[in-house]
């Protein structure tokens, strides 16, 4: 699966697990040395990144001989190194969003079409509709498979109690029923008794005006139902909660997601009661990386009614000496800094919409360059060139340690304070320290998330 959190390692797991430093040393290096003897001389690049980590992920599960590999396409499908799979047991594609457009295209139709590259002849798939809007034009151009739609996962509780799931969303249900459709299908193939009985059902459906078969549901075992309970994948609507401070992570990054984002939180955190014994602070901390349209993402999220936006860059230290795993070397902290102050300007440009003219600051905001680090302070500011900058709602800070320790106040203890001389110089930090609760959701990148997630629990790092 791509990309990882914390650590590489997460990448490849056996029995849900990810690999052991161990393991994974002693495989990346024979998978490189054999690489490097074997090169064409005439092509003496190395693969890249993500191509290299596929072929050692396709070496380690033959290597451990694992029942059942499960691989998680990275862009697209149609031309992604994962797709050298000539004979996949099943293949299913999960709902789609406009994601990665400079790559798969910039309509659903052009994305579905590469993710339907996955599926194969003779072999069965369970793409989303979507999916099927974008095969169907291409059929003459596409491998002859069969395909079927997923039923709903109600069509699942009929003859059982309700689902319950281990991840929150409403989203997750139809992840859960694709899931069930790919988990029967493999474990028909290995001719398992005990599947649960099949339901019947409408045969099949149009799109397009096209008949589309509808996969059967079925009486779930007992296994699937504890499995589907028990089900974690972290930074996917995932609550910590951590004293008066209650951290709310989701990777989501673009607009369908972010919508899907929004409904979690405001279920999980703004429909409940304030607390009695004091005030609650909203604060949303964003970042988006790539060819994103950030406006965009940002438009959806102000129906929050966020107290305060911080924004900074997925660096976890300003200095990537110690988190090695969660460097990139395609940008620079000048270019993250860059984005996180457009990101800001756009914020306060939403609000000043939103309520014909900013509470805060005037109009129009000029976002300015950066204050350079005070050697009595060691630290960078970043904040707007107006009159009253001590009570912008937008801020933004050049790490996300930095961010994280100024949103809890020394409340969290897993953070540190933070110094009283480096402290961002801002009103709402007088509130955070007194509110009786602070709400904070992560959002925007799953890089984003894995930096917050490694700073907030520390045995992730282990």
């Amino acid at each position: 699966s791509s990309p990882h959190l914390v650590q590489v390692r997460e990448r490849i797991r056996i029995n849900g697990q990810p690999i052991s430093k161990d393991l994974f040393n002693k495989y990346f290096w024979l998978v490189y040395n054999r690489l490097e003897e074997t090169k064409d001389p005439a092509h003496t690049s190395m693969p890249a990144y993500f191509r290299f980590l596929t072929i050692m992920a396709f070496h380690v599960f033959l290597q451990e001989k694992v029942d059942l590999a499960v691989v998680e396409v990275g862009i697209g499908g149609t031309y992604d190194c994962t797709n050298i799979i000539r004979a996949p047991v099943v293949c299913g594609v999960t709902s789609l969003g406009i994601d990665h457009t400079s790559i798969l295209g910039d309509t659903m139709e052009k994305i579905a079409w590469q993710k339907g590259g996955i599926f194969k002849v003779g072999r069965p798939g369970f793409p989303s509709p979507l999916v099927f809007l974008g095969v169907f034009p291409h059929v003459p151009e596409h491998p002859h498979c069969p395909l079927y739609l997923c039923p709903e996962l109600d069509d699942f509780e009929e003859r059982c109690r309700p689902l319950e799931l281990g991840l929150a969303g409403a989203h997750q249900r139809s992840n859960a029923a694709l899931a069930l459709q790919l988990a029967r299908t493999w474990l028909q193939r290995r001719s398992c008794q005990g599947l649960g009985e099949l339901k019947e059902v409408p045969p099949s459906t149009e799109l397009l005006g096209r008949p589309v078969p509808l996969a059967p549901a079925f009486q779930l075992t007992d296994a699937m139902i504890q499995g589907l309970r028990e089900t974690e994948w972290l930074g996917r609507t995932q609550v910590l909660s951590h004293g008066p401070v209650t951290w709310y992570l989701d990777g989501a990054h673009t607009t369908s997601s972010i919508q899907a984002c929004v409904r979690w939180f405001r279920q999980a955190a703004l429909n409940q009661d304030k607390p009695h014994d004091g005030s609650e602070v909203r604060v949303l901390l964003f970042n988006a990386t790539g060819d994103r349209d950030t406006a965009a993402l940002l438009k959806l999220l102000v129906p929050c009614h966020f107290d305060y936006a911080v924004f900074c860059p997925n660096f976890t230290e300003v200095s990537v000496a110690n988190n090695a795993d969660q460097q990139n070397f395609n940008v620079t902290l000048e270019n993250a800094l860059t984005r996180c102050l457009e990101n800001q300007r756009t914020w306060t440009r939403l609000l000043e919409e939103k309520v014909g003219q900013d509470p805060w600051l005037p109009s129009p905001l000029r976002v300015g360059g950066l204050l350079q680090p005070a050697p009595a302070r060691g630290t960078l500011l970043l904040v707007p060139p107006a009159p009253r900058p001590l009570n912008s709602p937008a801020l933004v800070f050049p790490c996300l340690a930095q961010a994280l320790r100024w949103v809890a106040q020394g409340r969290d203890p897993h953070l540190a304070a933070p110094a009283a001389s480096g402290a961002h110089p801002h009103s709402g930090a007088v509130l955070l320290r007194e509110a009786a609760a602070v709400r904070v959701l992560v959002t925007g990148s799953l890089h984003l998330v894995g930096g917050a997630l490694r700073l907030l629990v520390p045995a992730l790092s282990q």
